[in-house]
């Protein structure tokens, strides 16, 4: 069995014994947690070390200069079964020894981007960070916007109310409200974001949009115009735990071509919380 120095929240140092792996898939617990257990279905942030059993290599990490965690959901198959299936039933602040046979890691096609061979066994530890449930939102003391911006009511795990004001005509420039002020780290452009949303016409008030309708929060890339205008600008700069609402005139947002339910030139509401960004 591989042997692993160094403590939760630091790149491991990974040694291989002698001899060949011995084919079986390996989830170990090197340290527990004391925090939440990882769900199936859970947005769960992992930081992780890697060496290739197979050549002895060791392999890119989070921890590196360059590096990033990673994000996904759980048990969902997003990810190869030592990162997919790892995590499901451990404790966020774990951290988790994993011996990958060429089933459980890349298989017959190995990994060109992290240097592995087809049919390497890769040993990994992960570092679990974060866990979020699909119904995960924020909660707290909401500052409402000015009396001539749209009003929000908290439903809890539900999409929030949003109250266009009677009479008032929409902006023509993005507004942004922070409804409540997150402590996290900042959101920075080419981040991906875990968050639930709504969205709304301007026009009627109609609910167009919502992450409480298909599954609840969801992981969207900001910053690298994968989203509408009013999103990029709105979100790079906020800080995880905030929940903020945006109202996006038609030059941001769809503009001149409907969009589904949304009409062309339509002004748009959101309420966002921001759970996450990695």
């Amino acid at each position: 069995m591989p042997t692993v120095e160094g403590s939760f929240g630091s790149k491991a140092v990974i040694t291989i014994p002698a001899g060949q792996p011995s084919g079986q898939f390996v989830i170990k617990t090197l340290s527990e947690g004391d925090r939440q257990t990882v769900s199936k279905g859970d947005w769960v942030t992992v930081n992780y070390s890697a060496k290739d059993w197979t050549t002895g290599k060791e392999l890119k990490s989070s921890y590196d200069a360059d590096g990033k965690p990673q994000l996904f959901q759980a048990g969902s198959g997003q990810l190869v079964p030592a990162f997919d299936q790892a995590v499901v039933g451990k404790k966020v602040g774990s951290r988790i020894l994993v011996v990958a046979p060429p089933a459980a890691a890349f298989g017959d096609q190995g990994n060109t981007t992290l240097g592995v061979a087809p049919g390497d066994t890769v040993v990994f530890v992960l570092d679990i960070t974060e866990a979020l449930p699909q119904d995960s939102t924020l909660s707290g003391t909401m500052t409402q916007a000015p009396p001539t911006s749209p009003q929000v009511k908290d439903n809890g795990k539900a999409a929030p109310t949003i109250t266009i004001p009677p009479g008032q005509a929409p902006p023509t420039d993005l507004q942004q409200f922070v409804l409540i002020k997150g402590e996290g780290k900042q959101v920075q452009t080419g981040q991906t974001l875990v968050v639930q949303y709504t969205g709304v016409l301007w026009s009627n008030g109609q609910q167009f949009d919502s992450s409480w309708s298909h599954g609840g929060a969801q992981a969207l890339q900001v910053g690298t115009k994968s989203l509408i205008e009013g999103w990029d600008k709105g979100l790079v700069g906020q800080t995880v735990g905030s929940r903020v609402m945006l109202v996006v005139p038609p030059a941001l947002g769809y503009k001149d071509q409907a969009q589904g339910a949304v009409p062309a030139n339509s002004t748009l509401v959101f309420v966002i919380d921001i759970l996450e960004a990695v």
